[in-house]
């Protein structure tokens, strides 16, 4: 075996890991505080999260491993040019919240604690998840410096990107991850989850604009480029 195929068959089981973590864990969290399988908009909600994020890493690892073999690199998050509060405040806006959000949506969803919510909102939201998603893979597919910690790759030739949804917005992969957190309590019927929702929304927000002073201060051309794309989430809000 070359060394290049040995190499992408690290990047397969690293893909196995993510799989793992973005649709087992999630889906056992969800079918299990909804006590059963037997839940249509809960399977539509994995199923879709499940194929989006799979395709959007399989195109990742074929046309950018590079891109993919940095993104998984474990313990990434210990190296020393990691912003401090990062490290703080990933985990709880890339694994906590999203996770109480799904636990909390499927328990009000099992137990009926919040009035229901009427099927053409529910629908509504599932288009806003799927449109959060896309959003959110385009993201991922056009800036090759995407990564799960804020930090500058100065050994990765760390450029400014500003092509497509780039263009748009600053943190584009951000927008599309409050777009489809915020829907998810809608589209499963259990609007407790709209708590934790808020809170991540919030939580990421902070994160945005942290991030967003590193990049002025450190990464040559992004103030320029803050310039031209004024907003960072929401065009014409903030």
């Amino acid at each position: 075996m070359t060394g290049r195929s040995l190499d992408r068959g690290r990047l397969w089981v690293k893909f196995l890991v993510f799989f793992a973590v973005t649709a087992l864990l999630p889906g056992a969290l969800l079918f299990g505080a909804a006590g059963t399988l037997d839940w249509p908009m809960g399977w539509l909600l994995l199923v879709s999260a499940s194929v989006m994020n799979v395709g959007s890493r399989v195109v990742l690892i074929v046309v950018a491993p590079d891109v993919a073999r940095e993104r998984w690199r474990f313990g990434a998050g210990l190296e020393e040019n990691v912003k401090a509060w990062d490290r703080a405040l990933a985990p709880v806006v890339g694994l906590l919240l999203p996770f109480a959000i799904i636990a909390l949506s499927a328990l009000d969803w099992r137990f009926g604690w919040s009035p229901p919510v009427p099927p053409a909102a529910r629908w509504a939201a599932y288009g806003l998840f799927v449109a959060g998603m896309l959003f959110g893979s385009w993201a991922l597919l056009s800036n090759r410096f995407f990564l799960m910690y804020v930090r500058i790759q100065a050994e990765r030739g760390h450029t400014v990107v500003s092509a497509g949804p780039y263009a748009l917005v600053r943190h584009p992969a951000y927008a599309g991850a409050v777009l489809r957190y915020l829907a998810i309590p809608v589209l499963l019927d259990g609007l407790w989850g709209l708590a934790p929702a808020v809170l991540y929304a919030l939580g990421l927000g902070v994160r945005t604009a942290l991030e967003d002073r590193t990049l002025r201060r450190e990464l040559d051309g992004y103030a320029a480029y803050a310039q031209r794309v004024r907003y960072r989430l929401l065009p014409g809000v903030w």
